[in-house]
Formats: C-alpha cells, structure tokens, sequence
C-alpha cells in the first residue's frame, strides 16, 4: 500500500512538472495577479541648474542682422573663428539659427536666439537645456553698451 501511494504521488509530481514546462509558467502566472504590478519607469527629477548669466560687449559678425537685441542665448564658445563656424554649421544640420558674436577679448560666441526681454530669453535657454541634453550647457548673454 505504501509503494502505491508512493508511486500516485510521484506520478502526479512528474505530470504537473511537466505541465509547467510545455507552458513555460503555472496557471498563476504573476502577470495575472491582481497583486504583481510592474512599477513604472519614472526619470528622476533633476533640479535645473541655475542659468548662468554674463554682460559683454561684443558685436554680430557674418550676418546683417544686427538688430539691437539685448539678450543672447550662447551655445558655444571659441577662440578661434574657424572653429565657431564649423560649430554654426553643426547646428545649421540640427535645425538651430545661429550667429556668432565676437566679445572684446576676441572669444567668439555662437548664440542660437536673440531677445529683447530677458524673461523670453531665459525660457529659450531652459527649453534647449530641456530638449537638447548635450546642450544642458547653455546661457544667456547680455549686451552691454
């Protein structure tokens, strides 16, 4: 009597074994739980850096635009003119409008947007820093006569 029960009781291990391995999972699978959910996928929130600000006298170079803008979102900064170009044209590829602007010390800035108001100005700054991860470097410019 003993090895009859012995036996059922290892054929019906085998068989539910078996089950699980044609179906890849028991009948409770955790997805059907109403107790497993998945935790979803939250970025951490990053506290902005503060926008850094500078007052320069410079003036636009290579373009006719010149209008009297007081506030300038810079994206780059070089000391050598042809290295500010090429960057410009990067930036030409990534759908930006740029200009360069050359400060009295001779560095050349890229700016990608001009405003009068410097509220406007800041929100530009904040949105590329935003949008464009790489360029979580950006600042703002401000014109001095």
């Amino acid at each position: 009597m003993y090895k009859l029960f012995l036996l059922t009781t290892l054929t019906l291990s085998v068989i539910s074994c078996r089950s699980l391995k044609d179906s890849g999972s028991s009948s409770f699978s955790d997805s059907d739980s109403p107790y497993v959910q998945e935790e979803p996928v939250v970025k951490p929130k990053v506290k902005p850096k503060p926008i850094v600000v500078k007052e320069e006298k410079f003036k636009v170079i290579e373009s006719e635009d010149d209008i009297a803008y007081k506030y300038y979102v810079i994206i780059g900064s070089f000391k050598v003119l042809n290295n500010a170009r090429t960057y410009k044209n990067t930036l030409i590829e990534e759908g930006f409008t740029p200009v360069i602007l050359e400060n009295e010390n001779g560095l050349y800035r890229v700016s990608v947007s001009a405003y009068k108001n410097e509220t406007d100005a800041r929100n530009k700054v904040g949105y590329i820093r935003t949008e464009f991860e790489k360029y979580n470097d950006t600042w703002l410019l401000i014109r001095k006569r």
